[in-house]
């Protein structure tokens, strides 16, 4: 993340995660290949915080009603627009295995006026950096998003852009490191 240290222990114990959050760490590291995945370790040292983030965290990037294409698209420009190395180290793997190329991701980098996007994709990326940069969507925004997205999309549009803006700020705050060596 940085080359700071972490703020908050990265390799707490039994007693600091307690049994549930200690298992739970380890069988969600072992899932993503890292030898400790450093998010949940740190959030699970706060464990009823932990578990009233984790549904809601949940639900946004698997059960929501944005296509999964769209969610990784929004993560991934968020943690861009906010240098949030650990979102994108997890999230360009999860695009890359929902359907996002690494030359889809580029122009993601890139922003709503590069190559290679959908329409769609140009008003997800444009709609993301109002959303970050202004706290609020403008009425041609919301124009633009809304020839794309339904009403609960909308909803979850924004949400999902503030909880890993929220997020971003969270990892860095905190100085969460990097799970992965690359």
């Amino acid at each position: 993340m940085s080359n700071f240290p972490a703020r908050i222990p990265v390799a707490p114990g039994l007693r600091d995660l307690g049994l549930f959050n200690w298992v739970f760490c380890k069988l969600t590291a072992r899932k993503q290949q890292v030898p400790q995945a450093h998010l949940f370790t740190t959030l699970g040292q706060h464990r009823r915080l932990m578990w009233a983030w984790l549904p809601f965290a949940g639900m946004l990037l698997g059960a929501g009603k944005l296509p999964k294409t769209d969610t990784e698209l929004v993560i991934l420009r968020v943690g861009h627009l906010r240098h949030a190395e650990y979102e994108l180290q997890h999230h360009r793997r999860i695009g890359r295995q929902r359907g996002l190329d690494e030359a889809t991701q580029t122009a993601i980098f890139a922003g709503a006026d590069a190559d290679g996007l959908t329409e769609r994709q140009r008003a997800l990326v444009a709609g993301v950096d109002e959303l970050v940069g202004t706290r609020t969507l403008s009425d041609d925004a919301w124009k633009r998003l809304s020839a794309h997205l339904t009403r609960q999309q909308l909803i979850e549009f924004v949400t999902l852009a503030g909880q890993y803006d929220a997020l971003a700020a969270t990892l860095s705050a905190l100085r969460v490191p990097l799970d992965f060596d690359d």
